[in-house]
């Protein structure tokens, strides 16, 4: 055996196993530390109403624990796998959105029917029916490149599908949860190459849509309404977004301190969930809402750099998934803190990896093992390559 082939063998065994991306596990561990710490915070005193301060901290704990499983498990799957049951997913996620209009089986909450009754828990399916609806959309994108990039008639096919999706999101009704996968997968098709001209049509039709939907529900035009002038019912329509900004008006530039916060003492509505970042602007000031800001557009830009290094070998489908990972964490990041801070209408949306919510993070975090994968098979794929051009 020749001392090239002996070379090649031991470098193969040396890189057998995973490649792990180092800066991106160490982001999504530090926003979901900090996330900890302020669902801790946020919560301790509605959790000592029970007899337990820190009831929050360990459900939290266990739903981390929890994703972290479910991102290994993902991690395991290779991406051509997800590519090819691209459609089955889909049906999927369908079908959970069926099944939780359907009386008996979807559990409602604060007027709203998102939920599924699973092993003791209740399980919000649009966080999963979104991740699965976005992988039929990067596979769609791959395969109908060429009718994609053609014209309107390779845009519609996808565009009716996540209108269709956000449909019946929004008959739960989930306006938040619609709104993010309609942006994300346009988000996706036009880094697929779809021609700008036609998604500025498709975006104008969109939001016209969008607004009539707004004009004809009265609570969503009360929501709207409270939006643009929360202070004119401050005690009634108005009030959360009213605590909010007082809570991120009174952090200043370091805020009050941690633990410290008086929002969260029964003022805020949904301090530990919705809420939470503006518990994080009181206690931690200016500095740490850079800080947590930093993070995230730390870890969609590593999303978009693992995206860019998946397409240069040649992996569209793989590129595709991480931008769509990079996208979704984005514009929903951007959604809950200008919710927070009175730039957009209130929507229940979670902050991604900090917010107390068990189907959120657990999704989020197996949404994370997809572009560790990704990652991987981009690594590997281009050490065989540089093997079988040097041989």
């Amino acid at each position: 055996m020749s001392s090239a082939v002996i070379g090649t063998t031991r470098s193969e065994r040396t890189h057998r196993g995973p490649s792990i991306d180092g800066p991106t596990v160490m982001l999504a561990l530090a926003i979901v530390l900090l996330g900890l710490v302020m669902v801790t915070s946020a919560s301790i005193t509605i959790a000592g109403r029970d007899g337990d301060p820190f009831a929050f901290l360990e459900r939290q704990l266990l739903l981390v624990l929890i994703g972290a499983v479910a991102a290994a498990v993902t991690f395991t799957i290779p991406t051509a796998r997800l590519e090819q049951l691209a459609l089955p997913l889909l049906l999927l996620a369908v079908l959970l959105l069926c099944m939780v209009l359907v009386p008996g089986l979807g559990h409602v909450v604060n007027g709203s029917r998102r939920w599924l009754r699973l092993a003791g828990m209740n399980f919000q399916v649009s966080e999963a029916a979104r991740v699965l609806t976005l992988i039929y959309i990067a596979s769609y994108a791959v395969r109908y490149e060429a009718a994609l990039r053609g014209g309107l008639p390779g845009l519609l096919k996808p565009l009716a599908l996540l209108a269709a999706v956000a449909l019946l999101l929004l008959i739960e009704p989930d306006f938040g949860a619609a709104s993010v996968l309609f942006i994300t997968g346009f988000g996706v098709l036009f880094l697929a190459g779809a021609r700008w001209r036609w998604m500025l049509v498709m975006l104008l039709a969109a939001s016209g849509c969008m607004t009539l939907l707004v004009m004809f529900s009265s609570y969503r035009m009360r929501r709207l309404t409270a939006f643009m002038d929360p202070w004119a019912d401050p005690f009634n329509s108005g009030f959360q977004l009213t605590q909010s900004l007082i809570a991120i008006g009174r952090g200043g530039l370091f805020g009050v301190g941690l633990g410290a916060s008086v929002q969260k003492l029964f003022y805020l509505p949904e301090a530990h969930t919705d809420f939470l970042f503006a518990v994080l602007a009181e206690e931690l000031g200016l500095a740490g809402v850079a800080v947590t800001l930093g993070l995230f557009l730390a870890l969609a830009w590593r999303a978009f750099v693992i995206a860019r290094r998946a397409n240069d070998a040649g992996l569209k489908f793989q590129s595709y998934l991480a931008s769509g990972f990079g996208l979704w964490l984005g514009v929903q990041s951007f959604i809950n803190v200008g919710v927070n801070m009175g730039v957009l209408p209130t929507k229940g949306l979670t902050l991604p990896f900090m917010s107390y919510g068990r189907s959120s993070l657990i999704v989020t975090l197996a949404w994370l093992g997809i572009l560790l994968r990704v990652h991987h098979e981009t690594v590997n794929g281009s050490r065989r390559s540089s093997r079988v051009e040097r041989a």
